[in-house]
């Protein structure tokens, strides 16, 4: 092999890394800066924000034209009421029973609680004993009177005879007066009698009136549901004892539901008992229900100081009473509740149509 083979040649570079030389520093990497955002100009933001407030201002604009009312067309926030009948005792007493459960919806004349009735009916069965015996005695009475009209007419006879004997000589004086006292006393007998039987009469009136009496107390022990309506509150259990008026159950009447709202004396003015009206309600904001005028206060409910200045003037709200029809409340009783809110409408133009949107639309 020749030198020339296994000698490097002096131009090959040497690719192997150096070790530092002694007295120098690595030079550090350059880092790349970098790129810089370029902003949107601010004409830009501004015109955008002009659009963008352009088209909401837009869209609430078409939104307010969509709901708009006529003007002949005013609403009021308002609730359903109904009135609350207190389920009372007339007597005091104990309760036995009761048979009503809050919830539950009742019609007019249903039991709802019976009171104990044990004592009324044992001083009922004493007055119509009473009232037998007083009839007994008006019948012993009538015979008796009976025997005195017989007894006071053979008398009449015996004195006519008597008396035309004693003008005839035949009969004295003394037998004249005999048969004259014996006719007075059938008179007298005749008219004890008679009151003897007017007074049975009298007992068998006040009698009958004491069972009348009695047999009522018997019967407002039965505590009914004088309306249509739902049982809102149970406020008694029974064995419970009661005074005279204590409650027992709170109902609510169903069949007169209305909204009450408030009007200004322009629109008051204007309304009638009888006119129709429009009901929307927040649970069910899709529905239109059809009402009716039904009060229209005749004093504001809200009165300013003055109401010197038409401003003032303005503010006098009128209760107003917008009742749905019962065939309506009965349709949806099981859906009533009082206490929720909605909408009333009313027309101060009674012959005008009411809008689309205002349509009967029921669910």
């Amino acid at each position: 092999m020749s030198t020339a083979d296994t000698t490097p040649s002096a131009t090959s570079v040497d690719r192997r890394p150096q070790p530092p030389t002694a007295g120098t520093e690595p030079k550090a990497r350059a880092v790349p800066k970098p790129a810089r955002k370029r902003k949107l100009p601010v004409w830009l933001l501004v015109s955008a924000c002009i659009v963008t407030l352009g088209g909401a201002g837009a869209w609430y604009w078409w939104q307010q034209q969509l709901n708009a009312l006529p003007p002949y067309i005013e609403k009021a926030n308002g609730r359903l009421e109904a009135e609350q009948v207190e389920i009372a005792t007339k007597y005091p007493g104990r309760i036995a029973v009761v048979l009503a459960k809050e919830g539950d919806t009742v019609q007019a004349g249903a039991v709802l609680a019976r009171m104990d009735t044990a004592e009324l009916e044992a001083q009922l069965q004493s007055a119509k004993a009473q009232v037998r015996k007083a009839e007994a005695e008006k019948v012993a009475a009538e015979a008796l009177i009976v025997q005195r009209i017989s007894d006071r007419t053979f008398q009449e006879q015996e004195f006519r005879r008597t008396s035309t004997l004693n003008k005839q000589g035949w009969a004295t004086g003394e037998k004249l007066d005999d048969i004259s006292s014996k006719l007075k006393q059938a008179a007298a007998n005749y008219d004890l009698a008679v009151a003897t039987r007017d007074a049975a009469a009298a007992a068998i009136t006040a009698e009958q009136g004491e069972v009348a009496r009695l047999q009522s107390q018997i019967n407002d022990s039965t505590l009914v549901a004088p309306t249509f309506g739902r049982i809102q509150y149970k406020l008694a259990q029974p064995g419970e004892v009661l005074s005279a008026g204590g409650r027992v159950l709170t109902l609510l009447d169903l069949s007169d539901v209305y909204m009450t709202i408030f009007v200004s004396a322009r629109v008051a003015g204007p309304l009638g008992v009888g006119d129709d009206a429009r009901v929307t309600l927040d649970p069910s904001p899709g529905y239109v229900f059809p009402t009716k005028v039904t009060f229209v206060a005749t004093e504001a409910q809200f009165t300013p100081k003055t109401v010197e200045t038409p401003e003032e003037r303005e503010k006098l709200m009128f209760r107003v009473k917008l009742s749905g029809e019962a065939a309506l409340l009965r349709q949806y009783e099981k859906q009533l509740k009082t206490g929720i809110r909605g909408i009333g409408y009313v027309r101060t133009e009674r012959d005008a149509a009411w809008p689309d949107k205002l349509a009967v639309k029921l669910p």
